[in-house]
């Protein structure tokens, strides 16, 4: 069986455990130990773990008291935001130098679309093994890579080989790679829809593909009809290089349970001042204001109030906020409060960049077809 894909060669590069790499690489002492970023304290959380410490179990988002459990030699390190970013601008520098389509994700992956590069080179996977080896050398730091026909199936492979390594699906590899693929490694699929289609008897792509798009959509709502293109290889969504903001936050857990909305109004004004300097930095402002409130019970609670003009000042996301807060009784003490701007002047941009692109899909090739990878 053929499918047709777009001509296209997509590299995933994906960083081995940035944050804590980069502790590591900066504080000798600490490579080859069990290591986590963040976490420290009764109340702190994991933000990021060398693999050291992944075999015991530590992960990020985890509990740093679990964390400490599970790895009793763990050693924690305050999180260096500032550092990390001008590292990740000497990486991002590196994949300029292969192509202008590069679209990061975060400050440690981003996709880089080499169809067409700089260096004129018809071999993804020799662009990818060439761009590890200089952020290895120029930086000190792993990368894994992913590369193959479209943006999804390149970012599972980058997971393939970790920690640095690299994989490759070719065209007339990708139906059988996604079919044997686990299902809970299909890129979208959370640990509760993994759980959901266990289930129902999915358990790997080709369970997945056997089923109709009217069983998808019925059980899965709008991420069905993903799940059934996906599945065929089918991601058409192009490496964007100026990637639309969707939405700015800031949050705070706290050392200590707040149990009243006195206590809670001057942390929400320090949260509320940082969103507007996040905002004012980027140049942007929103007109939908969100309330995030973390209980002790770890239960999650949003409240969300929408404007009819776009704001970026500290004291007009206090004021919304603060109706929010009012807006119904807390229904326990509060371990974290966080406040976001979405519904940005962004999306105007957006709508008329998505308006400019509504052109002809691009040339298509058969995975039978022998595509240089």
């Amino acid at each position: 069986m053929s499918i047709d894909l777009p001509i296209r060669k997509i590299i995933h590069v994906d960083m081995d455990a940035f944050y804590a790499s980069v502790e590591q690489m900066d504080n000798p002492d600490l490579k080859g130990k069990p290591l986590a970023v963040g976490g420290g304290g009764k109340r702190g959380v994991v933000s990021a773990a060398s693999y050291e410490a992944r075999k015991f179990g530590v992960k990020s988002a985890m509990a740093g008291n679990l964390a400490a459990k599970l790895c009793p030699d763990l050693i924690f390190v305050k999180p260096r935001f500032e550092r990390y970013s001008e590292i990740s601008k000497k990486i991002r520098a590196i994949f300029y130098d292969y192509t202008d389509l590069v679209e990061p994700l975060s400050l440690d992956e981003a996709y880089l679309d080499v169809t067409e590069n700089k260096k004129g080179n018809p071999s993804a996977s020799l662009i990818a093994e060439e761009i590890r080896e200089r952020i290895f050398t120029e930086v000190g730091i792993t990368a894994s890579a992913g590369i193959s026909i479209n943006k999804f199936i390149a970012k599972v492979a980058s997971d393939y080989h970790k920690p640095n390594g690299q994989k490759t699906v070719n065209p007339e590899e990708v139906l059988e790679f996604l079919e044997q693929l686990d299902i809970r490694k299909f890129y979208g699929v959370g640990k509760v829809t993994a759980e959901k289609m266990y289930q129902k008897g999915i358990f790997t792509g080709l369970d997945l593909k056997q089923k109709l798009l009217e069983y998808l959509v019925d059980n899965f709502g709008k991420s069905g009809r993903y799940y059934y293109h996906v599945v065929r290889g089918i991601h058409n969504s192009e490496v964007k290089p100026n990637r639309i903001r969707k939405s700015l936050a800031a949050e705070r857990t706290f050392s200590e349970n707040l149990s009243s909305e006195i206590f809670m109004l001057e942390k929400l004004q320090h949260i509320a001042e940082e969103v507007s300097r996040r905002l004012n930095k980027n140049k942007v402002a929103g007109k939908t204001v969100t309330l995030k409130i973390k209980y002790s019970d770890f239960t999650l609670q949003t409240r969300s109030k929408t404007l009819p003009y776009f704001i970026s000042d500290s004291a007009l996301i206090l004021e919304t906020t603060k109706d929010l807060l009012y807006q119904e009784k807390l229904k326990n003490s509060v371990r974290l409060l966080g406040i976001s701007l979405s519904n940005l002047n962004t999306e105007t941009k957006k709508n008329r960049d998505e308006h400019s692109q509504n052109k002809p899909e691009q040339k298509s090739v058969s995975v039978q077809l022998k595509f240089e990878f």
